[in-house]
């Protein structure tokens, strides 16, 4: 009977629960000091914040106090590019189902925002218009949300930073001083949370400071064209707060619209199911007979934002909303079955671990056991069925079948009787 209760359990919680959790990275420095929790992606539709959110997770440095970022909370929303799949996540923190495929996301991030050395709290968005005090037309008017600092109320009764107001006039005044365009100014937006809007009283920085955290949102405008644009917002609304609070940090690249342009289209390394190793910023489009398991596939990848997901019977390769690739999968039992292998790089014998990716100028030939077969995607030869101990030469491998757009690279599959056991990328130096 507790056997059959716990299996009961496990396939209610599967049912219910989000397919992708967040993921928290924690940027301390060496030197005490006040704590920033920066989230991105309550709305899946907002780009804006959650790239902004993974930019500080992948080229911030923190010297002084500490950086917590959750880049991703609605992850299965953000590869979607919807604003909440199962519903508003914003309008959860007063109560959630425990149903609700939301709610260990939810119960979570509550733990997180709650945590003692939890000093503020910023929940990045992307809001329609340009928020002003006075109603100029459909666009720049009270009820528009973009180009704000959001607030729920003036003040809250806490050690530090609980004059929300100041706090926000001063961050803004700040922003302004240096904008892209005139009309891209910020504002304070006071929403009167406790009086005057009972949604927002479901959401994330209500909770936050009605349990005695400092918490505010930062909304660029869904009017600003390229997501550059926001994004260059978001982070400079970060580093005020961050100098506000005597955060000390570094960068590793000039914030301007230009390099964040560029760092947008980096999408680093990833490896799908422990076994297959990919190069994110240089794949096909379209990638065929990509060895996946039946079920739970995965992806460890660098960048914050980048997942796997259902479509059809393909797979699309997600990096935020943005689409790097699609794969038709060839499905077949994983096994770690082989660690590392030998091979011959250019006349040259090395040992390379699974996964990897290798460098080879001229040839190379591959040394595994005799009951691995080795297949070479994109060289042929009649009657061949196991490329194992042939030397091949680089040129001899087929353009069309390479990974990546300029043609440099290729994979060596390496299978024990029905099973994949793994990858090497080769990439022609």
């Amino acid at each position: 009977m507790i056997r059959i209760l716990s299996i009961s359990f496990l396939l209610i919680y599967q049912l219910y629960a989000a397919k992708l959790h967040f993921t928290t990275h924690q940027l301390k420095g060496n030197i005490l000091g006040s704590t920033l929790l920066v989230i991105g992606g309550i709305h899946g539709n907002e780009p804006g914040g959650y790239f902004a959110a993974a930019i500080l997770t992948l080229h911030y440095q923190i010297k002084k106090g500490q950086l917590i970022v959750v880049p991703n909370l609605n992850f299965d929303s953000i590869i979607r590019n919807r604003r909440g799949i199962y519903g508003d996540m914003n309008r959860k923190f007063a109560n959630i189902s425990k149903n609700d495929p939301d709610y260990h996301i939810i119960k979570d991030i509550k733990s997180i925002i709650l945590r003692p050395d939890v000093d503020f709290i910023l929940n990045l968005h992307d809001g329609h218009g340009f928020y002003r005090k006075e109603w100029q037309n459909a666009i720049f008017n009270p009820s528009a949300w973009g180009q704000a600092c959001i607030i729920d109320q003036k003040c809250i009764e806490t050690k530090k930073y609980g004059n929300l107001d100041a706090i926000a006039q001063k961050i803004t005044k700040n922003l302004n001083q240096d904008l892209v365009k005139n009309h891209h100014s910020f504002n304070v937006k006071n929403t009167k949370t406790k009086f005057k809007d009972e949604q927002m009283r479901l959401s994330l920085t209500y909770f936050a400071i009605t349990h005695g955290k400092p918490a505010m949102a930062i909304e660029t405008s869904k009017n600003l064209e390229k997501t550059y644009e926001k994004v260059y917002y978001q982070l400079r609304a970060i580093e005020e707060f961050m100098k506000f609070m005597k955060i000390e940090f570094t960068r590793d690249f000039d914030l301007n619209l230009q390099t964040i342009q560029k760092i947008l289209t980096t999408y680093y390394t990833a490896v799908l199911n422990d076994l297959t190793p990919l190069n994110l910023d240089h794949l096909r489009k379209r990638l065929n007979f990509v060895p996946m398991k039946k079920d739970d596939n995965h992806l460890q990848a660098k960048h914050p934002l980048a997942a796997i997901k259902k479509n059809g019977s393909f797979y699309d390769l997600m990096v935020g909303n943005i689409r790097i690739s699609q794969f038709k999968p060839e499905i077949i039992s994983h096994n770690k079955c082989l660690e590392s292998v030998e091979i011959v790089v250019d006349k040259k014998l090395q040992n390379i671990n699974i996964p990897a990716s290798l460098s080879v100028k001229e040839s190379f030939k591959v040394n595994a056991p005799k009951d691995i077969r080795v297949n070479v995607i994109g060289y042929t030869k009649p009657g061949l069925l196991n490329e194992n101990s042939i030397t091949i030469k680089m040129k001899e491998l087929l353009p069309k079948y390479s990974l990546d757009k300029e043609q440099k690279s290729y994979r060596i599959e390496f299978y024990k009787d029905k099973d994949y056991c793994g990858m090497i990328n080769i990439n022609i130096k």
